[in-house]
């Protein structure tokens, strides 16, 4: 009797060992320009140390395009979830489930799947969203990423998060419209201020790295520092080379009123 109970309470150890280890599952990220481990360990709330071990890393050095396995776990949505709601629970952040998910609505439904961080690190401990300092919907979102991609593709990520700064700078100015939408679909004296407005191009679906830059430049990071228009500087306006310039990145300049 005694060593059924032992085979029992055995079998029993090895099942809930089995579910842990199985709830505990990786979900793909993708390096962007300007990352680093630590950068990535501090979004989704684990260790360098995981990155590196689940990874097979031998190096600390990283390169955008690298596909890295982040330590994750299921959540089935409940009613009257969102993904704040959920970013909460599992003291993470909105910004991490939408990059883990490749998510960039805000429509969830009950009995859907998202993953979440599986909090290797900082156990306990509540990490706060980056606060927006403009007011978006999901839809300004993709638009505001649809203009970094076409304005910016190819370029340095920090040229992309600028792009997506000045037109958060041209709707914290009184001198321009109040909302994404309505800057970038901005007319003035007749004239589109955005050329992929014009061509089309802000019509072509946006990457995932195009909408990791729109959320930083809504989070307030700025690389400009307050810059309100960019060109390329092959451009022959004297009107815009007028201006104080702010930042040069590549082929892209950047500059003040």
């Amino acid at each position: 009797m005694l060593k059924s109970k032992k085979l029992k309470s055995l079998l029993m150890t090895i099942s809930l060992t089995v579910l842990s280890m199985q709830s505990v599952q990786a979900a793909s990220y993708t390096v962007a320009s300007g990352d680093s481990l630590y950068k990535i360990g501090n979004t989704f709330n684990t260790s360098v140390n995981t990155i590196i071990q689940n990874n097979n890393l031998s190096s600390i050095t990283l390169y955008p395009g690298q596909i890295l396995d982040i330590p994750t776990k299921p959540y089935t949505v409940q009613n009257g979830d969102s993904l704040y709601l959920i970013s909460q629970k599992f003291a993470t952040s909105v910004y991490a489930l939408r990059l883990l998910n490749n998510k960039w609505d805000n429509a969830v439904y009950s009995g859907q799947t998202l993953y979440v961080p599986s909090s290797t690190s900082n156990s306990g401990q509540s990490v706060s969203a980056p606060r927006a300092v403009i007011s978006y919907t999901s839809s300004e979102l993709d638009l505001l990423a649809r203009l970094i991609k076409a304005e910016a593709e190819g370029e340095p990520y920090t040229a992309k998060v600028a792009v997506g700064a000045v037109v958060v700078n041209r709707v914290q100015d009184s001198r321009f419209p109040k909302t994404i939408s309505n800057v970038i679909y901005q007319k003035d004296a007749g004239y589109y201020q955005f050329s992929p407005v014009v061509n089309g191009m802000i019509n072509n679906p946006a990457t995932a790295e195009d909408r990791k830059a729109a959320l930083e430049a809504l989070s307030g990071a700025d690389p400009t520092n307050g810059a309100l228009y960019y060109f390329d500087d092959s451009t022959t306006n004297k009107w815009l080379w007028s201006k104080t310039v702010a930042l040069r990145v590549d082929r892209m300049v950047f500059s003040f009123y």
